[in-house]
């Protein structure tokens, strides 16, 4: 622990802090989700820390269930997104050829649409469920790790250790995740970080815009649109979803930072 930076300390503590948060929400909060508890808006009291919403509702509980939610639907959006475009991106690098043709200029066509109106387009026209964000977010963002990790591979592929297992009749798919995958760790764990936050405000953003976590769930995007009538009068509810999103997109930055820096170096494949 003393060989951690502060930066890097304050972010894994507030990183930690906001996943504990996001699984235990039934148990932190201390209210039911939607339970009407006060009036319109009340001030920041001893029964509600943070106030109460737009119709009566506790703040501190909409944002702990909000955390749930958002972190839930941003984390499984990143993990498909990074499946789906290493995967590719290995395995365009490795093959070659015109599979690697095909897969680059499907990502550029996809790529040179504005990811978000993108997104709106294809949400108008399906069932806006949960599932449906993860889906959409997930694979509109595996172009950019599909970028990431084809450039990493196509320097990795010419190291003479990947010829080396293909000397000795290595398949690809030991070339990929023996070779090619551990040596490609240290830009991907810190695009992993990037990824998640890029996932944290799109959720937020599409949720902004209507189109995101549907109700009775709630996220920080869509808290921050049902209390933004409040700031022409003062009232600063859609403060704190706000924050909470800043705060976790800062923490989980630092902490990737840091991992990148202890992964900096590229080491050997298995081999080498």
């Amino acid at each position: 622990m003393r060989r951690i930076p502060l930066s890097a300390l304050i972010g894994l503590i507030l990183t930690g802090g906001f996943f504990f948060v996001a699984i235990f929400a039934q148990l932190i909060a201390p209210y039911k989700m939607d339970e009407l508890v006060g009036g319109v808006w009340d001030p920041v009291s001893a029964a509600h820390w943070l106030g109460t919403d737009s119709i009566g509702r506790d703040l501190l509980t909409r944002m702990i269930y909000g955390a749930q939610v958002t972190i839930f639907v941003a984390t499984c959006a990143t993990i498909l997104s990074f499946v789906t475009g290493s995967v590719l991106g290995f395995l365009a690098a490795t093959a070659g050829g015109w599979l690697d043709q095909a897969l680059s200029r499907f990502v550029d066509l996809l790529m040179a649409i504005p990811t978000l109106i993108l997104s709106l387009v294809i949400l108008t026209a399906v069932d806006v469920t949960t599932i449906n964000l993860i889906l959409v977010m997930g694979f509109l963002d595996a172009t950019r790790v599909f970028r990431l990790s084809r450039a990493v591979a196509v320097d990795i592929t010419v190291m003479d250790y990947v010829e080396a297992a293909r000397l000795r009749g290595e398949g690809r798919g030991w070339i990929i995740f023996s070779e090619i995958l551990p040596n490609a760790l240290s830009p991907l764990v810190a695009e992993l970080g990037l990824r998640f936050i890029f996932a944290v405000l799109f959720i937020s953003t599409l949720s902004f815009l209507g189109l995101g976590v549907q109700p009775p769930l709630a996220d920080w995007g869509g808290l921050v649109k049902e209390n933004s009538a409040g700031l022409v009068y003062g009232i600063p509810a859609a403060l704190a979803p706000a924050i909470a999103i800043a705060a976790l997109a800062i923490s989980v930055n630092l902490v990737a930072d840091w991992v990148l820096s202890r992964t900096t170096s590229l080491k050997g494949g298995r081999g080498a």
